[in-house]
């Protein structure tokens, strides 16, 4: 029988996550919570949260970055027994099912390292976030292609995303070196390389939030996520980073990388909200990508 040990990464949650661990704990064999250095008061409402659910608290005192956090679960789960670790935002809310209908496909389908949901976002503009392989960069799934009972996608989003222990211990932890942004992609690649398949249920649902904010423009069906400006120092400086990592990623990809990355830098130097925070950030990420600069931001200054 499949134990899957839930891993909730919180990092100051702004809300109660007592409905996300209700969930997570009806689904799951164990649910962990490995805290990224939330404040105290935030901590305490965190643990109260945990208590409730008979979750465990893992608090890692300061923040050591999404990586570092999931790798620290994982460890966990490991000690656990557990044959799959469902990873998990504390912003994200699973659908009743959800974790039944990923483990499914694992049967349904050989040498599958993970399997997501089909993550959706309860606001005006929101996205679904699946990613397949195309051409010249991994696109967005059609409407089409998310009737299908499984999706053979490009990299999975780490919320909701289930991952097989077994695939973990073959293609590796997360690269702590990230920090944030693009973790999810690069283990994604990884797990491809070694020649495993990710799919998407998407009868399988997730409600999600990602993106401070997002922004409608003209003549574009999708929204633009828009970020702080540390973010949009490390998605720029991760963005390099992969790019320069030939072996994972096809040269078609890089090209497309490198231009999605000028259209980013563009868009938020042009935003007006903290505009001159943001430039120097996205020019500080440029030039820590381009110098293979990597870690946490705070720990280079």
């Amino acid at each position: 029988m499949p134990v899957v040990v839930a891993v909730v990464v919180t990092f100051n949650p702004d809300h109660d996550i007592a409905g996300l661990l209700g969930a997570l704990a009806a689904q799951c064999d164990q649910v962990l919570i490995v805290d990224n250095g939330s404040s105290a008061e935030r901590l305490s409402r965190i643990q109260g949260a945990a208590a409730a659910v008979g979750a465990e608290l893992l608090p890692l005192g300061h923040n050591r970055g999404i990586a570092a956090a999931q790798n620290a679960g994982i460890a966990r789960a490991r000690e656990l027994a557990a044959s799959h670790v469902l990873l998990s935002d504390h912003d994200s809310l699973p659908a009743p099912g959800m974790v039944r209908r990923l483990l499914s496909a694992f049967d349904a389908a050989e040498r599958v390292a993970a399997v997501g949901p089909l993550p959706e976002e309860d606001r005006e503009g929101g996205d679904q976030l699946v990613y397949v392989c195309r051409r010249w960069k991994p696109g967005r799934a059609t409407p089409a292609e998310l009737r299908a009972d499984r999706l053979e996608v490009a990299f999975l989003i780490a919320s909701g995303c289930l991952v097989s222990m077994e695939a973990l211990s073959e293609v590796g932890a997360m690269d702590e070196s990230l920090f944030i942004d693009h973790v999810d992609l690069e283990w994604g690649l990884r797990a491809r390389r070694a020649g495993y398949r990710l799919l998407v249920v998407p009868a399988a649902r997730l409600h999600h939030s990602l993106g401070d904010d997002v922004v409608m423009l003209p003549g574009r069906s999708q929204p633009v996520h828009v970020h702080g400006p540390v973010r949009n120092y490390y998605l720029a400086r991760n963005t390099i980073l992969l790019v320069r990592r030939h072996a994972l990623m096809p040269w078609r990809w890089r090209v497309r990388y490198v231009y999605w990355l000028a259209k980013y830098a563009a868009f938020n130097a042009l935003l007006p909200d903290r505009g001159k925070e943001r430039r120097r950030m996205l020019r500080r990420g440029i030039r820590d990508g381009l110098r293979r600069r990597s870690g946490a931001l705070a720990a280079q200054d």
